[in-house]
């Protein structure tokens, strides 16, 4: 079983674009400034590059950040922010000097195309993105394994992000989609994405693929009537959340997580595959009582 394992894993591969997720996350990025004074636009600058920088990193952030106060300038910017107390321009976003991680929240719900790019290039954007990246592969991942029992529990297949036809089992679409979230939190990072860069990585995924399987199926099987649908999926959130907060911790401060943690992050993580598992089947069951 685990040799039929991982030559679908091998094969399902192919589906995988290491080379796209680095052109995202390397796409070049200019973030304006708007703001009344000098020391507003230094306030600004300092939250988003912090004085604590080395020169050859603040050397990087002065091509990304720029102040927005020329005629015409505001067109030549990806994303704009504005000091609080003046009067927005269509599309900027406001930064609040008291919170910036407010400002960090709404420019990553409107602007999840430049996500990997601000998590890049700009340290208050990295933890929120990656943490982002993890919980929606979880989420992704959870899906899979109940759509694969009840092929009608997402409305949309187009919610994830392959053709379900595509693969001979939940275990490949579950290690390829780790795999993809061990190159978007690499990007994310600013480190070297790709199957050489990251082969250590890669090959912890795969090899635990089995028992997450494992694991996986033996709860699904001892308990009657479906009723293991629940714990099955719960348990591809919580695993696919622990490979991603390893993944986060190791290129954060270059080590993993010890057997503690990750038995912690586990089980909290489960408890919370539970409650995304239980969401998705009530979307089913409204869809059901809508059509019926």
């Amino acid at each position: 079983m685990a040799t039929e394992i991982y030559r679908q894993v091998r094969t399902a591969f192919r589906n995988l674009k290491p080379r796209e997720v680095r052109e995202l996350a390397e796409r070049p990025l200019a973030v304006g400034l708007i703001a009344s004074s000098h020391q507003r636009y230094a306030e600004m600058e300092n939250a988003l590059a912090p004085p604590g920088a080395s020169h050859a990193r603040r050397l990087e952030l002065a091509r990304v950040l720029d102040r927005a106060d020329g005629p015409g300038a505001f067109e030549q910017f990806d994303l704009l922010l504005c000091e609080e107390e003046l009067l927005r321009p269509p599309g900027a976003f406001c930064f609040y000097s008291s919170d910036p991680r407010r400002t960090v929240r709404e420019v990553l719900a409107a602007r999840e195309d430049l996500e990997l790019a601000l998590a890049r290039n700009l340290d208050p954007f990295r933890r929120p993105v990656i943490a982002k990246i993890i919980r929606r592969i979880a989420k992704e991942n959870a899906a899979f394994s109940l759509l694969t029992a009840l092929p009608d529990v997402i409305p949309s297949l187009a919610e994830l992000p392959w053709a379900v036809g595509e693969f001979a089992s939940d275990t490949a679409f579950l290690t390829m989609n780790q795999v993809r979230m061990a190159f978007l939190i690499a990007a994310a990072s600013d480190r070297e994405v790709g199957y050489r860069e990251q082969r250590p990585q890669i090959a912890a995924i795969v090899g635990g693929a089995v028992g997450w399987r494992a694991l996986a199926r033996e709860l699904a099987g001892k308990i009657p009537f479906g009723g293991g649908l629940i714990p099955k999926a719960a348990i591809a959130y919580a695993g696919t959340y622990t490979v991603g907060v390893g993944l986060e911790r190791f290129y954060r401060i270059g080590r993993g997580l010890t057997r503690q943690e990750r038995r912690e992050i586990y089980e909290r993580a489960l408890e919370r595959g539970r409650e995304v598992v239980r969401a998705l089947l009530e979307i089913r069951r409204s869809v059901h009582e809508r059509e019926g």
